[in-house]
């Protein structure tokens, strides 16, 4: 397998479109189109659905995982032994669903602005999930609510948010308990540090249990507050940031409750790729910066 066909493949992975991949790449699609062909018939398997949007099958999804390391290993070596101090590759993030929404898209900006030879890979996901890919290796670092418990990781403080509780209708005070046992709570999926906030509070309350639908996006638990179905609890910054596109209202909770901090997590400092190590330069001086 070549590394053009391997990189080419995973363009078509991640955009979902053999033009899109070509445009990232900066060739023609007959070229994409050719490599991965080269590729289906040296394994001897298909690894594009090319019905529609073009989505890896089951056997371009496990290629793909080998692939990306395949990519980043050689991106790596290159840069160590050019000797120069450009970093160049590709940087994984993960992030939670509202970091990434709010916090970030400037971070990113300034990242990108210094350093345009990095390709940037973003992945959303509850705290959880974003550990674990931290550990299995198929993130470079991510940011994270509250600190880890594990020593291996390196860990900055990055953002400090505080939560509120999201509706529909303006509240003066604390719904009371047979409100909160009555009325469901939207959140994110199992893995979500904001969950556990939800628990505290129903417990705070008096309240034992609630009803908890899940969903999977920032804009449709948004959605469904400002629809009336029920409470969430957010970062304020968040509700704030979205107030235009929809009509919810946000009251404070106890700061035993409501403070949380998000953490920049990666593993130790000599293993960074110079991606890594400019990035999390970046996060640093953006964060000793005081806000205008």
């Amino acid at each position: 397998m070549q590394l053009k066909s391997l990189r080419l493949f995973m363009a078509v992975v991640e955009t979902g479109s053999f033009v899109a991949a070509a445009e990232r790449l900066h060739t023609v699609q007959s070229n994409v189109t050719a490599h991965i062909k080269k590729l289906e018939a040296e394994l001897g398997v298909q690894l594009i659905d090319r019905q529609g949007r073009a989505r890896s099958t089951s056997a371009g999804r496990a290629l793909a995982r080998h692939a990306e390391r395949i990519l980043t290993a050689h991106d790596e070596a290159v840069t160590l032994f050019r000797g120069d101090e450009t970093p160049r590759g590709r940087l994984r993030i993960g992030a939670m669903e509202t970091t990434m929404a709010l916090r970030l898209p400037p971070l990113l900006a300034d990242f990108h602005a210094q350093h345009p030879e990095v390709d940037i890979s973003l992945q959303a996901g509850p705290t959880a999930d974003l550990v674990t890919g931290l550990v299995e290796g198929d993130l470079d670092c991510a940011f994270v609510a509250g600190r880890i418990e594990h020593r291996r990781f390196h860990q900055l403080k990055a953002f400090s948010e505080r939560l509120v509780l999201v509706a529909s209708e303006p509240l003066a005070v604390m719904p009371a308990p047979e409100t909160l046992l009555a009325s469901p709570f939207l959140a994110f999926r199992q893995g979500c540090s904001y969950r556990q906030r939800i628990e505290l509070l129903l417990a705070s309350q008096g309240v034992s249990a609630t009803r908890l639908f899940e969903f999977g996006s920032l804009d449709a638990i948004l959605g469904g507050v400002a629809a009336g179905m029920g409470f969430a609890i957010l970062p304020s910054a968040t509700v704030e940031a979205h107030r235009h596109r929809f009509d919810i209202h946000a009251l404070e909770l106890p700061a035993s409750i409501a403070e949380v901090d998000t953490y920049f997590a990666a593993p130790p400092r000599d293993t960074w790729t110079p991606a890594l190590s400019c990035f999390a330069e970046t996060l640093r001086e953006a964060v000793a910066m005081p806000e205008p």
